[in-house]
This record gives structure tokens, C-alpha cells and sequence, in this order.
């Protein structure tokens, strides 16, 4: 074959590559209809659009040759994944964007997944800043949310950080504590508005394993009206991993049940406990059945090497949870866990979206992990993207 004939060959094969990269990539936005099915519970978690700067990293990938790259890639935006909702947008837009999701998973027979973000004081004006301005702006915007799911299945992942980060934890708060208060009264609306919806679950902020104490983070579940939820969520955009996240969410579900009962969150054994000492505690003192107690869902989406563990000494805030180097997709979202009390495995957090421009205590602006300045809290970020699908754990590909 001459060197002609091999470059024009060459050039047909990419060409097809991307060519059929991108007939894959147009297939997956849940736009497209589908039969009608029965109104019988979803088994399958929906598929939103990639985002679309990922899709232009797949093509140019495949126009580079770079075609198992540009395939792993294509296999992590496929994957289900969440529906950010963070505000805004007017209440009508909002009901709008709802319902068509809700719809387009509904066609599918599948179970959409809404991340709430839009709290007022939103990570306490951090990276990811923003939010209602006030408690009546919020609640319009529930009500907005709530009309746009209906009776439609879904399950809701209210507020991420917000009961782990609440206002008092970040000195954005007076000292007889109001805006917490508040915190917690805008989530239970939230709770009381969408739980009672035919098909909606609603799941709470407890944060991670290595975050708060089993002790402190109950209280305030309770405080955000957990009780009238389906239950909390473990790990979102963190890195734990699953027997961690596992044992945390037993520790959690237990505790509340305890308190349930009459007894005090701080008596509960935490994380910190000797697995033996707190398993001993348990069966001495919970007695509630795993399907009366409270349920919860954990993000895998980035935890398959689990968490990074910085140089010691080298930053005065290593922002363990900014960014990490080194890490990977965990396991593959499914409704099926195995665990009486886990009712999901999902991937939250859309991997390949930066944390934020992540400094860890140096002036900046490069990341200093990494030699370069991070993309901006939400935007795509290529190199972290190749890095998930290249240290997935279990692999994208089978070896």
C-alpha cells in the first residue's frame, strides 16, 4: 500500500471514528421519544445530555486518533448521572425544565435523578456561591420544581452541602444562630413539599465519613426534617469509599432510628468507634427492622481509587476535596446495592466538572498539584476527565 493510499485510508477511518462517536454522543440527549410503558416503578437510572464541552473532547480525541480515550469518554457520558437544578431561572422556567426531564426519563421507563442546588447561601459563598435570595424566593422555586415532577417518578438530592455546611459553620451567622434556623426551616419545606409527591424520594445532606461525627451530623438531619424524607445522602462530590461510605451510612441510619425511639444522638457510636465496640453497641440497642428505618442513596462517581491523601507539610489547606489528583470513576450507578439500606449507587457529581480553581493555601492561581490553573466550579476540565476514565475503579473497559 502506498503512503498515499495509507494517509487517505488513515483519514477515513478517523473520519468515520468521529463520524460515529458523534452519532452516539446525539443519540444519548433524552430528547428523543421513546414507547409508552407502564406506570410500573423504574428499574433504570435516566441518562441526561452530556455535558457539551465533553462531547467536544471526545471528537477531538477521535480526530487525534485517540480512539480509546475518546471511547472512555464516551462510556463516562453515557452513564447515568444527575440533573443539576440550581436556580436562575424563572419559576416558570424552571417547572419547565423539570417536567421536560421528568418526561423524557418517564418515556424511557427511567428513574431521573435531581440535585437541588439553589439554597440561599449556598456553600457558604464559596466556589460554587449563589442561590435564592431569600426564603419566599426559594420556596417559589420548590413549588416550581414540584409542579415540574408531578406524579413522575424521581428522586431528589436536596441542597448538597446544606446541612453539613450550614451558616453558623462558616460565620455567616448572628449569634442567636437565625440563619441556621432558617436553613433548616427552607429544607424541611423543601421536604414536606416534594416528599408527598406519588412518585419522589427525598434524600438529605449528611455530608461524608470524614466530615462530621455520626453525633453531630443526626441532630441536624432531624433538625431539617428527615423524618418526613426518605432519607440522606452520603459522599456527593467526595471521594470516600464504599465500605467507608457503607459503614457511615449503617452508623447514620441507626443513630436516627435510636433517636426515633426515645434515645440521644450522642450516645450513638460514630465512625470513630472500633468497628467491634459499635456493632456491639447496635445490636444492644437498635431493634428498628432496615425497611422502617431511614434509607440512603451515596455519589460513586469519582471515589474508585478513594480519597487523595496529600504530602504532608507541604500546604497549609490542601483542599483534599478540590480537585484531587490521581483519581478515578467508582462504581456504576444501580438501584440494585445489595444493601437493605442503600437504595442507590449514583453518580451525582458529574465527573469531568471542576471543583473550582483550587489554590490549597498558596497565592495562586495554578493548582499547585497539577502546574496549572484549574477550570472555574462547574466547567468542564479535560485532563481530570481522562484521569477518571484511566484510574476507574472497576475499569471502563474490561482487560
Amino acid at each position: 500500500m502506498t503512503a498515499r493510499v495509507r494517509a487517505r485510508s488513515r483519514t477515513l477511518t478517523v473520519a468515520a471514528a468521529t463520524a460515529a462517536l458523534a452519532a452516539l454522543t446525539a443519540a444519548v440527549p433524552a430528547h428523543a421519544t421513546a414507547p409508552g410503558h407502564p406506570a410500573a416503578a423504574p428499574t433504570t437510572l435516566f441518562t441526561p445530555p452530556a455535558n457539551a464541552d465533553a462531547n467536544a473532547q471526545i471528537l477531538d480525541l477521535a480526530r487525534h486518533w485517540q480512539l480509546k480515550d475518546a471511547a472512555g469518554l464516551l462510556a463516562m457520558s453515557l452513564t447515568p448521572q444527575a440533573v443539576w437544578l440550581d436556580g436562575g431561572t424563572s419559576p416558570a422556567d424552571t417547572r419547565k425544565a423539570v417536567d421536560r426531564t421528568a418526561t423524557d426519563a418517564a418515556r424511557r421507563h427511567a428513574l431521573p435523578v435531581f440535585a437541588l442546588y439553589n439554597i440561599p447561601g449556598r456553600d457558604c459563598a464559596q466556589y460554587s456561591a449563589g442561590g435564592a435570595a431569600d426564603t419566599a424566593e426559594y420556596q417559589a422555586w420548590i413549588d416550581a420544581v414540584k409542579a415540574g415532577i408531578g406524579d413522575r417518578p424521581a428522586d431528589v438530592v436536596l441542597e448538597p452541602d446544606s446541612l453539613a455546611l450550614v451558616p453558623s459553620d462558616c460565620g455567616m451567622d448572628d449569634a442567636q444562630g437565625t440563619m441556621t434556623a432558617q436553613r433548616y426551616a427552607q429544607i424541611h419545606y423543601a421536604v414536606t413539599a416534594l416528599e408527598p409527591l406519588s412518585g419522589t424520594k427525598v434524600y438529605l445532606d449528611a455530608g461524608h465519613s470524614g466530615w462530621h461525627s455520626i453525633n453531630d451530623i443526626v441532630p441536624r438531619l432531624i433538625a431539617g426534617g428527615v423524618d418526613d424524607a426518605t432519607g440522606f445522602y452520603l459522599n456527593i462530590s467526595n471521594y470516600r469509599s464504599d465500605s467507608e461510605i457503607a459503614w457511615y451510612g449503617k452508623l447514620v441510619s441507626s443513630c436516627l432510628a435510636y433517636v426515633s425511639a426515645g434515645g440521644a444522638a450522642s450516645a450513638c457510636p460514630n465512625q470513630y468507634w472500633p468497628v467491634n465496640d459499635a456493632q456491639a453497641w447496635l445490636d444492644a440497642n437498635v431493634h428498628t427492622a432496615p425497611s422502617a428505618m431511614k434509607h440512603y442513596v451515596a455519589d460513586t462517581s469519582r471515589n474508585g481509587q478513594g480519597p487523595w491523601v496529600a504530602p504532608a507539610g507541604v500546604y497549609t489547606d490542601a483542599q483534599d476535596w478540590c480537585n484531587p489528583p490521581g483519581r478515578g470513576l467508582g462504581a456504576r450507578p444501580t438501584l440494585s446495592t445489595g444493601d437493605p439500606l442503600q437504595d442507590a449507587r449514583l453518580w451525582v457529581k458529574i465527573p469531568g466538572e471542576s471543583d473550582g480553581q483550587c489554590t490549597r493555601g498558596t497565592a495562586g492561581p495554578n493548582d499547585p498539584e497539577r502546574g496549572y490553573q484549574d477550570p472555574a466550579a462547574g466547567k468542564w476540565f479535560p485532563q481530570q476527565a481522562l484521569e477518571l476514565v484511566h484510574n476507574a475503579d472497576p475499569a471502563v473497559f474490561p482487560h
